[in-house]
Formats: structure tokens, C-alpha cells, sequence
């Protein structure tokens, strides 16, 4: 299996050119999230990527700090902070969880497109529960499947995606169902507030929860 690292680093530059594959749920994710957030919160975003979602949503809070397994993602994200003059957010090349300080927790945990790629999500959720205040949010959308009216590419990608990996031209993915991955997340102390779906074509469940204690 390729070193997940080192194949988004690779992909950075390519990914930040990327432009956004539907922006009206995009657009739409962002504003639900911006719903929960608060001007006086501390926010973490897990598996930033190139920073975009944090330069949309940083104006809404306190601090923002984005963390990425990349260094090319950070660097680029960095970048465009910079060039932004987005003095409240800061970017940090780590895993999930390695952020963590308990001395300073945060208010709300963010991760979007990022779940169905850790190997690890139980221990990952542990350690995100780990760093929220009570009544922290974790604010995540998982890719979970393929809908009914999936396109034909996407299909074809399923298909592809084991030998992919095979020939290290793809990342650690695995599916799992909506209720399976609710299930995964209140087991860790989570209470799930709301769930939403943004896209008809694919099962990408945009999910709120609240950590009890």
C-alpha cells in the first residue's frame, strides 16, 4: 500500500488546481458548518488539503488551525493564507492527532472527504474526541457509497480502485455505510445532532455531533 504522505504530496499541486466538483453542494456544506460555528471558538480542521474550506470558514471564528498529513498540501495552503492575509488561521503538516493539547482544547473539530481514507478511524475519533471541550462539535462529510444514479466514471473507478493500489497510484479507502460510520462515531462519546445529504448521485453524509463528556 502506498505511504498516504507521500501520495498526497505528490498530488498537491495537481489537487490545488482542482476546481471544486459541485459547487452548490459545496457551497451548501459551508453553510451549514458556518451554522454551528462562533466568532469566540477555537476550530480544528483535520485533513485540510490545500486550506480552501479553512480560508472560506476561518472569517467565522476565533483561531483556526488546519493540519494535513501532507507537507505539500500545508505548503500550499500556507501560501494561500499568506496571500490572503489570514491572520487567524495557521497550517500544520500532522497526522490525526497530533495536534492535540489538552490545555487548549478546541471548541469544534472539522473533517471533510477524510474519514473513508484513515486506516485507523477508531483510534483517529478517539483522539479527535480527545482534543474537544464537552459539548465540542465534530463536524465531518464522509464519501460512504455509490447512489443509484451514481455516474458511470465513478462506477468504473470502484471497479479500478483495488488495482490501483496495487500499483500505488491510489490512497487507503474504505467504505462503510451511513449507520455503520454513525455507529463508529457515537461509540466514542458522540452525540449525533443532525445528518444531511447535500448530493443525490453519492452517499456523502454531511453528520454534526456533539461530545457528551
Amino acid at each position: 500500500m502506498v505511504d498516504s504522505g507521500k501520495f498526497w504530496d505528490a498530488q498537491a499541486e495537481k489537487y490545488a488546481k482542482q476546481p471544486i466538483a459541485n459547487e452548490a453542494a459545496y457551497a451548501a456544506t459551508l453553510d451549514r458548518t458556518r451554522y454551528y460555528l462562533e466568532e469566540d471558538q477555537r476550530v480544528l480542521e483535520v485533513g485540510c488539503g490545500t486550506g480552501t474550506t479553512a480560508l472560506h470558514l476561518c472569517d467565522s471564528v476565533h483561531e483556526y488551525v488546519g493540519s494535513d498529513i501532507s507537507q505539500g498540501m500545508i505548503r500550499i495552503a500556507s501560501e494561500k493564507a499568506f496571500e490572503r492575509g489570514a491572520s487567524n488561521v495557521a497550517f500544520k503538516a500532522a497526522a490525526v492527532g497530533e495536534i492535540a493539547n489538552k490545555n487548549t482544547p478546541f471548541d469544534a473539530v472539522l473533517g471533510f472527504n477524510l474519514l473513508h481514507l484513515l486506516p485507523s478511524l477508531d483510534d483517529d475519533l478517539k483522539r479527535i474526541a480527545s482534543v474537544l471541550k464537552p459539548g465540542g462539535l465534530f463536524i465531518s462529510k464522509t464519501f460512504c457509497g455509490l447512489g443509484p444514479k451514481a455516474p458511470l466514471k465513478w462506477r468504473l473507478m470502484k471497479l479500478a480502485l483495488p488495482i490501483m493500489q496495487m500499483l500505488g497510484k491510489a490512497p487507503y479507502v474504505r467504505l462503510r455505510k451511513e449507520s455503520e460510520l454513525r455507529g463508529q462515531i457515537e461509540s466514542h462519546g458522540f452525540e449525533v445532532l443532525e445528518i444531511r445529504h447535500f448530493v443525490t448521485e453519492l452517499s456523502v453524509p454531511f453528520i454534526v455531533a456533539r461530545k457528551l463528556a
